[in-house]
């Protein structure tokens, strides 16, 4: 089974799992570590996570920060049996990891960077003012 640890400075963990708990229901194999809200360490808490960890469980640690303090606690967890690190994540990388239960390193880096792709920088096209049209009296489906 695929288990996801996402931990992050302040709560920005916590808002990636409540807007997957809106988009797609249950995420019981996501666990979530809010770092420096209160005196809880993140190593602590990747014990206790393992401690919960079969050996045929595939473990993918997502971190907000690459080179942050909680990726580098993190990433001392890297000689762990099938356990990969992604550091930068965002919600369209945590979306897709959510909805397999198992994934192969080729499929990470597929992953990571599909993931890249979903952000950018938008600006009107030319004659569009930004403002919604709505005379057809139908709201356009964003997705």
């Amino acid at each position: 089974m695929l288990k996801i640890f996402i931990s992050s400075h302040g709560k920005f963990a916590e808002g990636i799992k409540s807007s997957l708990q809106i988009l797609l229901g249950g995420c019981e194999n996501i666990t979530v570590f809010s770092a420096y809200v209160d005196e809880s360490s993140v190593q602590e808490k990747l014990d206790e996570f393992y401690a919960n960890v079969c050996e045929e469980d595939q473990i993918v640690l997502l971190s907000d920060l690459y080179g942050g303090s909680v990726n580098s606690v993190m990433y001392t967890y890297l000689n762990r049996e099938n356990t990969y690190l992604i550091a930068g994540i965002n919600l369209a990388l945590v979306l897709e990891l959510a909805t397999r239960e198992m994934v192969t390193k080729q499929e990470l880096e597929e992953l990571v960077a599909s993931s890249r792709e979903m952000m950018m920088l938008l600006e009107l096209e030319e004659g569009d003012s930004g403002a919604e049209d709505t005379s057809a009296g139908e709201e356009e489906d964003f997705f």
